[in-house]
């Protein structure tokens, strides 16, 4: 089949870009082709190798967008959607399926008021979780688009259900894995050093509460040496501030390193690679319902995990592949921490089998053989 993806979300990097990645090389593995379909002034943050169609009306990045400026950003990007719906619908005769890989009801909201809903090829919608204040939202849109049957939406879930609810256009999806795409040398489950070191990945936001982690850290009893080594990339002046102060507080305590930037491609991947766990202390409602993509990222590169209890329990409740503390207590975080390092070398057998187990079931080819099955409709 030939694949179209459009994309109009720009971002400085992070797993939206690897999500892209799994798309397109994942189908071609598959036998599909794949293009691209972007605003004209979109800008890739990676090389796909991938054929590019631009298409008019701007996209627009929310990065560093606050108040009224987000707001008209959000007009902009209405009008313009419009626009590229519109465009892409009599483009349809270039493609056999279309897949729009990050979504939300606001994209099934204004799919309706435009031709596209009534495209002759399968449309694709990918919405990476639900919470319960964006649920009616979505049903609604979702019910509204029942009587047009190319839409589809693939929802992206642990979960069977919408809250109890099921409709006919909806499929819930399993989440796909992160791998080591560029890493022509990895090897997963390697055999620990010395020194057990801990890595903490990701977007830096304050919600991950990271001066208290610091705190029980550094505070810690540990029978082995263990070094944290904390990679944050920033997208807001005020996080990067923020950031930048708590590098200052603890960067001569011994066994924290610290690194302020992004990552991407080949340089992400080593650095994963180059821990032996994963810590993601960090705790917001929204990951029991949005796949937490650092946790997939772990599964795939079959790094142990310390989470929180919030943190996609359905995979702690069914996969041993690390400790999960209460999200909040920052005494039993430092308790499963210490355990959790100290009794790393004992348990790490467990983990891997179970990090083995998951990396199957969640694979980037399962994750896009079920969207494939949704398009041939199976």
């Amino acid at each position: 089949m030939r694949i179209a993806i459009f994309e109009n979300v720009m971002t400085a990097g992070g797993h939206e870009v690897d999500f892209n990645r799994i798309l397109v090389e994942e189908f071609r593995a598959r036998g599909h082709e794949v293009t691209f379909y972007v605003p004209e002034n979109f800008k890739f943050q990676m090389d796909y190798q991938t054929p590019v169609v631009k298409i008019r009306g701007d996209s627009v990045s929310y990065t560093n967008t606050r108040g009224i400026k987000k707001i008209f950003a959000t007009i902009k990007r209405e009008i313009n959607r419009q626009r590229w719906y519109s465009q892409l619908f009599y483009l349809q005769k270039n493609f056999d399926a279309l897949i729009v890989p990050t979504s939300t009801y606001r994209y099934l909201r204004a799919v309706r008021q435009n031709s596209l809903k009534k495209i002759g090829v399968p449309l694709i919608f990918i919405l990476h979780g639900i919470n319960p204040t964006e649920a009616p939202k979505f049903l609604n849109a979702a019910e509204k688009l029942l009587p047009d049957k190319n839409v589809k939406l693939a929802v992206i879930s642990l979960a069977d259900d919408i809250f109890g609810r099921t409709l006919k256009n909806t499929h819930m999806i399993y989440p796909p894995t992160y791998i080591p795409r560029d890493l022509t040398d990895a090897e997963k489950f390697k055999p620990r050093g010395e020194i057990l070191t801990v890595g903490f990945f990701g977007q830096y936001r304050r919600e991950k509460k990271l001066r208290d982690l610091l705190e029980v850290f550094v505070n810690g009893k540990y029978s082995r040496k263990v070094q944290l080594i904390v990679q944050g990339s920033t997208m807001h002046a005020e996080d990067a501030a923020d950031f930048e102060k708590i590098i200052a507080q603890y960067k001569n305590f011994d066994g924290l390193k610290f690194l302020h930037k992004g990552l991407i491609g080949a340089e992400w991947q080593r650095a994963i690679m180059n821990v032996d766990a994963l810590l993601m202390p960090y705790s917001a409602p929204r990951y029991l319902y949005h796949p937490s993509a650092m946790l997939f990222t772990a599964i795939g590169f079959g790094k142990p995990v310390i989470a929180g209890d919030d943190i996609n329990p359905e995979i702690f409740a069914t996969y041993k592949i690390g400790e999960t503390f209460e999200s909040g207590d920052l005494e039993d975080l430092s308790r499963v921490l210490e355990d959790f390092i100290n009794n790393f070398d004992a348990s790490f057998e467990t983990y891997e089998r179970n990090l083995r187990e998951a990396g199957e079931i969640f694979s980037p080819n399962n994750f896009v053989k079920q969207l494939e099955e949704i398009i041939l409709n199976k």
